[in-house]
């Protein structure tokens, strides 16, 4: 058995990692707990040695303990040396440049080497974008799913959103500014373009900005580009009615593209709160033309 007790291996003074989440823009946002270990630690380990020793100057905190660089390409490397460290008593301060180390940051393999050594860790908890822009979203937030970054290549991605289908909590998610705009256009024609979202920007920061509305809306805005950091927030799926067939769902949004509705608008609108995406409803009212 592990134990996570900063003081249950060695007691006071002991050798520990202490991870602790960063402000994701505003320096004020640091906690007092992360002022002092900054300027405490033996080691700090950074995923930008360059924004931490800026984050410290902005707080005005003097780094006293050795600085070293800890990203994502050289974290498998520098794991085992930052271990023996702990082990030879070294407090290491772990951080990256925002929000909590290990949560779609570097830090990873160090939590699981230290706890697989039996070695005391602690966390100084601080901002999140998760939960940030979870409660900004305006989306139900008493039961909901974090999902990292989503998928890079469009096959993956498409997949993925596949699985969310059905998925009846509110989905949270990180994207890159400049992957936003298809990964919308993805999500509107997997899961309908009528799914209700929020795609949170550059939070805390002085051009914070939140965009909510359906997935086709937030698709088109995105379309000429977005800067930033990107937090989005997705709603859960709707109640499903699983009696419901392809051919009923297909020849609903056929009288909704008799009446006048764009036709991947109608196999949209009638494919939501059933278990088929747009793309199965066109697939089958083209399939019913053809016969």
């Amino acid at each position: 058995m592990t134990s996570s007790d900063p003081e249950a291996s060695g007691g006071p003074g002991a050798g520990r990692l202490v991870l602790a989440g960063t402000p994701m823009g505003q320096p004020d946002d640091a906690s007092p707990r992360l002022r002092e270990a900054l300027g405490s630690a033996d080691i700090v380990a950074a995923e930008d040695t360059r924004r931490t020793r800026g984050l410290a100057a902005a707080l005005g905190v003097e780094i006293t303990g050795r600085v070293l660089s800890y990203y994502d390409q050289v974290e498998a490397a520098r794991t085992p040396g930052l271990v023996r460290a702990i082990s030879d008593g070294a407090v290491v301060l772990l951080v990256t440049d925002a929000g909590m180390p290990s949560v779609s940051d570097p830090g990873y393999r160090l939590v699981v080497a230290c706890a697989e050594a039996d070695l005391p860790m602690t966390c100084l908890p601080g901002p999140s974008a998760v939960t940030t822009a979870l409660a900004l979203s305006a989306m139900p937030s008493e039961r909901f799913c974090f999902d990292g970054f989503a998928p890079r290549k469009s096959g993956a991605r498409q997949d993925w959103l596949a699985e969310l289908r059905t998925q009846p909590r509110t989905v949270v998610f990180f994207e890159s500014p400049h992957r936003l705009a298809q990964t919308l256009a993805d999500a509107a024609a997997v899961l309908g373009e009528g799914r209700r979202a929020a795609v949170c920007r550059e939070l805390t920061k002085t051009y914070e900005e939140v965009k909510r509305g359906t997935l086709a809306e937030l698709a088109a805005w995105a379309a000429d580009g977005v800067k930033g950091e990107i937090t989005v927030v997705l709603a859960g799926a709707p109640a499903v009615d699983e009696t419901v067939s392809i051919d009923d769902v297909a020849a609903r949004a056929q009288e909704l593209a008799d009446s006048g509705v764009r036709l991947k608008e109608a196999c949209a609108q009638a494919a939501a709160g059933t278990p088929f995406s747009r793309r199965d409803v066109y697939q089958a009212v083209l399939e019913a033309r053809a016969e």
